[in-house]
């Protein structure tokens, strides 16, 4: 049981979190880069993030390589296949979705390409890590045997998982904008709770946005006419992100002062779950406060959001330049919107159920104290 704990930790907390922050360098910052070059028109600005998101597949390869402690040959060639792992995928059909060809890299026009993304990369540039380790400085011709091995194996992931991946996205997507089309109230609880749940818990809400809300998926949204119902999904999900960065930021002020606003609203609600782990109900207040925005922003706001941008929350603000860079034309009710749902709001509810939790005596001050 105990090595079972630790490789599902060193995969889905250790790699998960690596391969966020590989994500928040690539895509995620090219796609701040790319928004800020819609509202100024420097040309620079949109060269750098046309590079940046071209380079994710191998941010998020040698991320998750160097997480995982690989040698440097292991490494770089990790970045090859974090390129062609995340580029890879199938073609599904229009029609009733099923995949057409395997490992494909483009459509012929049969069907529609799903790439497999950054989830594909995940796994493919895991297995081609662990299996480059085995071999890396065992011979004395390293410097030929590593990368060859390390890329066949890569390849061979790539071409085994990354369509059975792009098959799962595909109705995990399909399903998330269909269900949030049909039932925007609910969807909008539920996403914005889940969503903001596991952000704040050691596992990545920006690698799985990245992997639910892909521009392959909302491709396949467009398709199916739930474009709407997709954009305002991954709305939901910023709500619920930025209504537990800033409902701990606030909560916790009488422990941690203007440092925990700053550390938890501007960088993450994570820094709470040693003491979420002591006395669970500090959390109550920030979720319920998610359980209010969300549904305010998919019902009356309608804020939208795809990609990494959804899991992010408040995170160097990262989740609001989301909303705005979904949004075709932001007007009036969009800024009023993204000021409440992922500011305003997320304070004034979290401060309101915590104050109540006090008053009761479930809460005392020094429960929310960050270790310096």
């Amino acid at each position: 049981m105990e090595k079972v704990k630790k490789y599902l930790h060193r995969y889905f907390i250790d790699a998960m979190g690596a391969m966020a922050l590989g994500l928040f360098a690539s895509l995620l910052i090219g796609t701040i880069f790319g928004t800020v070059y819609k509202y100024t028109g420097l040309e620079f600005l949109n060269v750098i993030a046309t590079f940046a998101k071209a380079a994710t597949g191998m941010a998020i390869g040698v991320a998750i390589a160097h997480r995982l402690g690989a040698h440097p040959l292991v490494m770089f060639s990790c970045a090859a296949v974090g390129a062609m792992s995340n580029a890879m995928g199938a073609i599904v059909a229009k029609e009733g979705g099923a995949i057409l060809k395997w490992a494909a890299t483009a459509s012929d026009g049969s069907g529609i390409f799903y790439a497999a993304g950054p989830a594909g990369a995940f796994f493919a540039v895991i297995i081609a890590c662990e299996i480059g380790q085995l071999v890396s400085k065992k011979t004395k011709v390293d410097i030929l045997v590593t990368p060859v091995v390390t890329l066949i194996v890569g390849f061979a992931a790539s071409w085994l998982v990354c369509p059975l991946v792009s098959y799962v996205m595909y109705y995990l997507g399909m399903f998330v904008s269909m269900a949030t089309t049909l039932q925007p109230l609910i969807m909008g609880i539920v996403l914005s709770v889940v969503m903001g749940v596991i952000l704040t818990l050691p596992i990545s809400s920006a690698a799985i946005c990245a992997m639910i809300f892909s521009e392959a998926a909302y491709g396949v949204a467009l398709l199916n006419g739930t474009s709407e119902g997709f954009l305002l999904a991954g709305g939901a999900c910023v709500a619920g992100c930025c209504a537990q960065m800033v409902g701990f930021a606030v909560i916790s002020f009488r422990e941690n002062g203007w440092g925990g606003i700053v550390s938890q609203g501007l960088g993450t609600s994570m820094l709470q779950m040693g003491n979420i782990v002591r006395k669970p109900v500090i959390w109550v207040a920030p979720t319920l406060a998610a359980a209010v925005t969300g549904p305010i922003s998919t019902m009356v706001f309608k804020l939208k959001c795809q990609g990494v941008a959804a899991g992010m929350g408040t995170c160097g603000l990262v989740g609001p330049i989301g909303v705005i860079d979904a949004t075709k034309e932001p007007n009036a009710m969009m800024w009023v919107g993204l000021v409440l749902v992922c500011i305003v709001l997320p304070a004034v509810l979290s401060f309101v159920f915590n104050e109540i939790m006090r008053k009761l005596g479930w809460i005392k001050t020094g429960d929310m104290k960050i270790d310096a």
